[in-house]
């Protein structure tokens, strides 16, 4: 079985950002896998602080609930590091996780975070631990004697929330219009970050509108990708 890997810093930016991706290869049989760093307990959370009684222990629970009843909408399994956010704190544990997961996996390709934002350090942070396991898991002195078949897969970063501030330049439009239902119903299910449900839906149109008149490609909705590294080609077309 084919499979694909994402890393994310919270919960909403799986969903944002990654949504379309996840469903659709889902769909196509591939088994995704959605390694979410933290809860998105601290910055991620706006309406769920403004509850009575809030607590961090209760606004975490109730963004694991969101977190899995969305993964599991759009077909994936989720595994949660509870890290912290804002910031992450991630330590030499998660790090051994994390180069198990790709080994185990053997994911065809990792999804995760622009490399930069000045507005939220925890998506570069994301964005550099995806990488820095992804090499290590290469390496057969990591864990000696462990048993495993992997290679490096292809890295695509997805579409930050101000672009244009991070140096971002998307070369890969994705059309993820057979999928778009599933998308808008797990952006319903963040109800702690229900004021960016038209946001990130203006974004898939717009995305849709380019990648439309670029191609000639009939699409409505879509999600913007950088690809890391090059790609290995016979020809152009």
């Amino acid at each position: 079985m084919k499979t694909g890997l994402v890393v994310t810093a919270h919960p909403g930016d799986f969903v944002w950002r990654a949504g379309g991706a996840i469903a659709l290869h889902a769909k196509r049989g591939y088994r995704m896998k959605i390694v979410c760093l933290s809860f998105g307990e601290r910055g991620e959370s706006q309406f769920a602080w403004k509850e009575k009684g809030a607590t961090l222990e209760s606004v975490k629970a109730g963004r694991k609930n969101e977190a899995e009843r969305a993964a599991k909408l759009l077909g994936a399994e989720i595994e949660f590091f509870d890290c912290g956010d804002y910031p992450l704190k991630l330590t030499e544990a998660h790090f051994d996780r994390m180069v198990d997961i790709y080994r185990e996996l053997n994911p065809s390709f990792v999804l995760t975070h622009a490399l930069e934002d000045p507005y939220n350090f925890d998506h570069p942070n994301a964005a550099h631990f995806a990488q820095e396991t992804r090499v290590v898991a290469q390496a057969m002195g990591h864990k000696p004697g462990a048993q495993y078949k992997y290679s490096a897969p292809p890295v695509f970063l997805f579409e930050p929330h101000q672009p244009e501030q991070c140096n971002y330049k998307p070369d890969l439009l994705l059309k993820i219009d057979e999928v778009w239902k599933e998308k808008y119903e797990a952006f319903q299910i963040l109800a702690a970050q229900k004021h960016l449900w038209g946001y990130y839906e203006r974004v898939a149109l717009n995305r849709g509108i380019q990648g439309s008149r670029n191609t000639g490609v009939p699409m409505t909705y879509g999600e913007a990708y950088q690809r890391l590294f090059p790609t290995v080609a016979e020809e152009l077309a």
